[in-house]
């Protein structure tokens, strides 16, 4: 293995993804367990992790499932205290778990609009502060990467709470960056543009999708495997010099006029 390749591994990190029961959540976990990383996945319901678990396992990393609602403190925090018997301490954090409800600003309820942005952005916040204050704590430097989107910087119709949970997970992160630097602790963003998954295929490929795709300059929607190595920059010593970055991934979107 080559000195530039070494750099991007992650032997004898420990990582923690939520949102990890499927979607870019899973992928992630096993791009992290795949470079060398144990991998701790989190979701609200377990049951749905444990194909994910055994797929890290065949790896040949170590990996556990844990409960973790991130819109919920006690939850959170009985998750890392889980993490810290069994586990030990994550010294990667991707935060993953998001949601949108897609519906015109004028029709978004209050409901609404607290289930994203508690998720989206209150939760990435919790899960963060938690890791970073046991991380502190132990004398350990770690990197946070927090899944945005493009929506935070350039806005879609029909999802107004999750652009603006975005846009502020934008901000957070280079917050975050500014404050915990000095401890040694990275917290940058992956910035995805319009990935091709199982949960969004079907409208890629219909005639609004077609439509959308003639607003890339690439003319085509990327793949989850567009996000591996932008992800593992992030997480590994290859981005040991970079923090409050904003890694955007999206076939050159934001730079269109379209």
């Amino acid at each position: 293995m080559s000195g530039l390749d070494s750099m991007f591994r992650l032997d004898g990190r420990t990582a923690l993804v939520t949102g990890a029961s499927s979607g870019l959540g899973r992928h992630f976990a096993l791009t992290l367990a795949r470079a060398g990383a144990r991998v701790a996945i989190a979701a609200r319901r377990t049951d749905r992790l444990e194909e994910t678990r055994a797929e890290i396992e065949a790896i040949g990393q170590a990996s556990v499932a844990v409960r973790m609602d991130v819109t919920d403190a006690a939850s959170v925090q009985a998750a890392f205290d889980e993490l810290d018997t069994a586990f030990g301490i994550p010294d990667i954090i991707v935060n993953n778990a998001g949601i949108a409800i897609f519906r015109p600003a004028v029709e978004q309820s209050e409901d609404d609009w607290d289930s994203v942005i508690d998720t989206n952005l209150k939760g990435a916040w919790m899960v963060s502060t938690q890791a970073v204050r046991r991380l502190m704590a132990a004398g350990r430097q770690g990197a946070i990467v927090n899944i945005a989107s493009i929506t935070g910087a350039r806005p879609a119709g029909g999802v107004a709470p999750y652009c603006a949970s975005k846009a502020g997970l934008i901000h957070l992160t280079k917050s975050m960056a500014l404050e915990w630097a000095a401890a040694g602790i990275r917290v940058n963003a992956l910035s995805p543009g319009y990935i091709s998954t199982e949960l969004n295929d079907e409208f890629l490929h219909s005639d609004a999708g077609e439509r959308l795709k003639k607003r890339i300059p690439q003319r085509r929607f990327g793949a989850v495997e567009h996000l591996d190595g932008p992800l593992l920059l992030l997480a590994s010593d290859a981005g040991s010099y970079m923090s409050g970055a904003i890694l955007t991934v999206d076939g050159g979107h934001l730079v269109s006029s379209l």
